[in-house]
């Protein structure tokens, strides 16, 4: 079973959606500059070695909104992305271009399921605390 691992979600204004959270929830948000797309980090666990402190919290992050839209998504890890894209052909669904790589954590591609979701695919590298080994996915 590949586990969900990031969130992503849209925003209008990234002073304003980084005020938000943090009032509201208490996450850390990290704004990554132009050079990363103006992605925002929130941190919304604490995080040790192995990943979060808390069993199934994750973390993730807010992108500018395209064209005054976008939609929220979700990103599984997958041990061979590769595989994972041809899965999600077959299943029905439609991947957008090639893996990417995003340095220090791995190739990442998007994907819509059979419904319009937009979903995105992570293989990590070996040495984030979502990455499957030998035995399988990371607990």
């Amino acid at each position: 079973m590949d586990p969900v691992v990031h969130f992503e979600m849209p925003y209008g204004d990234r002073e304003r959606v980084a005020a938000f959270y943090t009032a509201a929830f208490g996450w850390r948000m990290k704004s990554l500059g132009e050079e990363m797309g103006d992605y925002v980090l929130a941190t919304t666990t604490e995080m040790d070695e192995k990943g979060p402190k808390r069993a199934g919290s994750i973390n993730g992050g807010f992108f500018p909104k395209a064209d005054g839209g976008g939609m929220p998504l979700v990103v599984i890890a997958v041990t061979d992305i590769g595989e994972a894209m041809k899965k999600v052909a077959a299943a029905g669904g439609k991947v957008h271009g090639e893996p990417m790589a995003i340095p220090g954590v791995g190739q990442y591609v998007s994907f819509t399921d059979t419904e319009g979701n937009r979903g995105s695919m992570l293989q990590p590298v070996p040495h984030n605390w979502h990455a499957p080994d030998a035995k399988g996915p990371a607990k």
